[in-house]
């Protein structure tokens, strides 16, 4: 099983090991290229000082969680250990012996590397988001912005990355979300300024579905959904999202 995830590791993130322990030239470390963090390395270990019978080696991999209280339910699941030689809570040894799917241990790498990614980084490689925007039918046609096109510019929201989804939320006097967007783009430099409003960036909403203006009222976002507002990007709970995807 090292073999396979050595070639694991390679498709996915290109990148090769280093061996930064001369005593052990076995053992095999995997880093980020931004900050040089270790997401994995492999060792062979006594048997013995996992608490397991025998006196033979046995090949792990060590890999970082985000949650510590996931490691904790790990660790009491067979073939999972505190992090061998590593005080942190967070990290974890998983034997390679079979005892653990191969999936699943791909699974822990594919956590670690992003959990020792660099903020830059994790931007990039975080899965797809749901935003809520608001827009101010006063300062721009937005009931009508997708009559003749499938895709418009928009004022770049923070933190709002390509692949995202965005439900725009249009002001008085409709209060109600209208359109499901999905962005295309994003950080598309943008020069403009008035008395209202200062752009300096765009990103590219592509039309997914419309919605009835009677139907995610600003009413029934209070009721149902304890949303009283959309004064900026914010996330979308999970309820609403069931239902704006129904």
């Amino acid at each position: 099983m090292r073999e396979a995830i050595f070639k694991y590791i390679k498709e996915t993130y290109k990148i090769e090991p280093d061996h930064p322990f001369p005593r052990f030239p076995g053992y095999s470390v995997w880093r980020h290229e931004d900050n040089r963090r270790w997401f994995a390395l492999i060792m062979d270990v006594p048997r013995e000082k996992l608490g397991l019978d025998g006196t033979e080696r046995t090949d792990i991999v060590n890999v970082k969680l985000g949650d510590s209280m996931l490691a904790d339910i790990l660790t009491g699941q067979p073939g999972y250990f505190r992090g061998y030689h590593i005080a942190r809570s967070s990290w974890i040894s998983i034997l390679l012996d079979g005892t653990v799917p191969f999936e699943e241990i791909c699974r822990w790498i594919d956590e670690s590397y992003g959990t020792t990614a660099s903020k830059q980084k994790k931007q990039k490689i975080r899965p797809p988001k749901e935003w809520l925007v608001p827009a101010n039918p006063k300062y721009y046609d937005i009931v009508h912005a997708f009559d003749d096109a499938g895709e418009i510019d928009w004022k770049q929201g923070i933190g709002i990355r390509r692949g995202d989804t965005v439900w725009i939320y249009v002001g008085a006097p409709v209060s109600a979300v209208l359109y499901k967007c999905r962005v295309t783009e994003t950080d598309i430099p943008y020069d403009y300024s008035d008395r209202n409003l200062t752009i300096t960036a765009v990103m590219k909403l592509r039309l997914q579905k419309r919605y009835e203006p009677n139907r995610f009222t600003l009413e029934k976002l209070k009721g149902e959904y304890g949303i009283y507002g959309v004064r900026g990007p914010r996330g979308v709970p999970h309820s609403l999202s069931e239902a704006l995807k129904g």
